[in-house]
């Protein structure tokens, strides 16, 4: 059957061309796997987005090499999102060989506004079914129906009955494929037109995965009441259904049962409150009630080590697997770490087992495919280095009047449910939207902090990719390219502690558009972590409890503001494997990571860690070096053990990006 890519591969033959110019208005190129077969044929893309950055990109890292005669990496010009070539510099025109992809050429039968909701990792499904089926020429509504069928699997014919509604909301939210609002629209008005689905919320828990499981959590206890044949145990306060809901769901259905203790094994819902349930409810039903808090995570862990092996992603996987595995690993790893300490000698086997596998198949992907991702759309969100894209779009769109971005500074995802759990304690509730993102590599503040606000790879700011001193202007430089002006830009570091009187009157400031803040106190309890990965656990919990960071999330909201938390990176357990005798030759020397500015000088390090690392500097300046420390190792003493960050395993390199709302919203 082929795929629609290789439409496109088929132009890019070597030796042709030294440059290519590429017309991309639909962004074909910027597929993930599009982009890691041209990059594996020798090609360098060069996103078009901004004629300065461009041509910095294009003569420092290709036409000066060319000059003196060196090879280089064959060049792509993409210019996405437009049709035209002609706005490209006229040198360009000159010598570059002329290529243009569009949708309509690759997808012939859908109509051309569904095909441009779609994300870019639905058109394998979407390809199959067009070649399967060869539907001709479509309508609008036939093209959405078409792809809601072939593409989603939801065919809302056969939605008949609250259950059928249950079945494909519970398979679709569990596999976070958001559905495009055209889509999403069309969905609705069909299943409106169902008089069993009338008292449904269907505007919220359709498009919504978040407000459908919090949907599904409050219906549990009330179905656990039921189910007991008892009263109503108040066990904790809830707001009542609106009258319009529907009060009970089918939980006990054989359809839906199915799904239950693995949504409660991930987290996705929570063990609940219930004496009667505990003791007299069926077997399939404890997953989803809370008897014994330790014995419950010990359970859950048990499940999720035997789990998670099977489900490691493949060295070519997409990157939204490694994605989705990471919270699952996440998950593991803050049921681990909140559990008492007891020697389980087998359990601890197991985990640095699955730990070792998931290390080695993290570091085989990211060879790979984490060159790629740099160039991927910033709609959504992939690397750090996309937030403020992704941020002003939401100003863009309206969906905010203002936004703010608060960057906790080291905080890794399992440490994030730690900081979770502690928030959702808080009444009346927040709504945290949760998805993830790449940090940079080396993972170190300097290099993914500073990427993450100057909105850039580290390759174009090759002067201070050693300190963070011009964080504040590169965020600025960024709004201002936007079309906003300094009073409206506030940029704020060295928070997470104290009163926030100055905080107040700075954001409460008329003209104000855009914050970014950084908590650096999960950073400073890192560096001074003495009892590993554990004691970051309950020092982070501390933190929170102290309410910091509550209150500052309770005063952005209430200033109006659309609030994203996230990291620049992670953090792990190191353990020491000796520190190098370098000398002075290190211009870094971090305890995951040395950096140097000479090969000769890395190599002469690496001779005495064979096992370490030599990292690319993918994206990165090109005199900016790393070695990094092998497996969970540091440059520190043998058997000594620390909390650090720069490598390149998924906790130190998959960070949480949330979105934090009020309930009411």
């Amino acid at each position: 059957m082929g795929s629609w890519r290789d439409q496109i591969l088929k132009e890019f033959i070597p030796q042709v061309a030294r440059l290519t110019l590429v017309a991309d208005p639909d962004g074909l190129l910027l597929e993930e796997g599009v982009l890691a077969e041209i990059r594996a044929r020798g090609f360098e893309l060069i996103p078009f987005e901004d004629q300065v950055a461009c041509r910095y990109a294009y003569e420092s890292r290709f036409r000066s090499r060319w000059d003196r005669g060196e090879d280089t990496d064959l060049v792509v010009v993409l210019r996405a999102g437009s049709p035209d070539l002609c706005s490209l510099p006229y040198d360009f025109l000159q010598i570059g060989r002329r290529l243009s992809f569009s949708l309509g050429e690759i997808f012939p039968h859908p109509s051309y506004p569904v095909l441009a909701a779609l994300a870019r990792h639905t058109f394998d499904a979407l390809y199959e079914a067009q070649q399967r089926y060869a539907p001709g020429p479509l309508g609008e509504n036939a093209s959405k129906d078409f792809v809601l069928r072939h593409v989603f699997n939801i065919a809302a014919e056969a939605i008949a009955t609250p259950v059928d509604l249950l079945r494909v909301l519970l398979r679709h939210h569990y596999r976070g494929g958001a559905l495009p609002p055209l889509l999403a629209d069309r969905l609705l008005q069909l299943l409106r037109q169902n008089p069993a689905l009338a008292a449904w919320p269907l505007e919220a828990i359709v498009p919504d995965r978040e407000a459908f499981f919090l949907f599904l959590q409050e219906r549990w206890p009330r179905f656990l009441d039921r189910l007991t044949t008892a009263a109503v145990l108040k066990v904790q306060e809830r707001p009542p259904a609106a009258p319009a809901d529907p009060a009970e769901l089918p939980f006990d259905h054989p359809e839906i049962r199915v799904y239950l203790d693995t949504f409660f094994l991930e987290g996705l819902l929570q063990p609940v409150d219930h004496p009667r349930a505990a003791s007299q409810a069926p077997a399939w039903v404890r997953c989803g009630v809370r008897v014994d808090a330790d014995a419950d995570r010990r359970q859950r862990l048990a499940k999720l080590l035997q789990k998670l092996s099977p489900a490691i992603p493949e060295p070519k996987a997409p990157y939204t697997q490694w994605l989705q595995f990471a919270r699952q690993w996440a998950e593991l790893l803050y049921l681990h770490h909140s559990l008492p300490l007891v020697q389980d000698h087998e359990q601890e086997s197991r985990l640095a087992g699955l730990q070792t596998q998931v290390d080695e198949a993290f570091c085989a992907w990211l060879s790979q495919r984490y060159a790629g991702l740099s160039s991927l759309p910033p709609l959504p969100p992939v690397m750090v280095h996309h937030l403020p894209r992704f941020l002003a779009r939401q100003l863009e769109e309206q969906r905010h009047p203002k936004v703010a971005l608060l960057v906790v500074d080291g905080l890794a995802w399992d440490q994030w449910l730690v900081v979770r759990e502690e928030l959702q304690q808080r009444q009346p509730p927040l709504v945290l939207r949760e998805q993830a993102v790449f940090a940079w590599i080396p993972t170190l503040t300097s290099v993914s902090r500073q990427a993450l606000f100057a909105g850039r790879p580290p390759f174009y700011f090759p002067q201070s990719i050693w300190t963070t001193a011009r964080e504040p202007d590169l965020w600025r430089q960024f709004w201002l390219d936007q079309g906003l002006d300094q009073t409206q830009v506030l940029y704020l570091r060295g928070l997470g502690d104290g009163d926030l009187e100055t905080l107040t009157e700075q954001l409460g400031q008329p003209r104000l558009q855009v914050a970014g803040l950084v908590l650096d106190k999960v950073d400073q309890i890192m560096h001074g972590m003495a009892l590993g990965a554990a004691g970051m656990h309950n020092q982070v919990r501390q933190w929170v409890q102290q309410g910091y960071l509550a209150n500052l999330i309770e005063l952005l909201l209430a200033q109006g503001f659309g609030l994203f938390l996230t990291a620049d990176h992670g953090n792990i357990e190191a353990q020491g494997c000796g520190r190098p005798s370098e000398g002075a030759v290190a211009d870094l020397r971090g305890e995951r990571v040395r950096v140097f500015s000479d090969e000769a000088l890395r190599r002469r390090v690496h001779n005495q860690f064979p096992e370490a690392r030599l990292w690319p500097p993918l994206g990165l300046p090109e005199d900016y070096l790393a070695l990094m420390a092998p497996g969970r190792t540091a440059f520190v003493r043998p058997g000594e053990r620390i909390v650090s960050h720069g490598g390149l395993t998924v906790e130190e390199v998959v960070v949480p990006l949330v979105q934090i709302g009020r309930r009411q919203e």
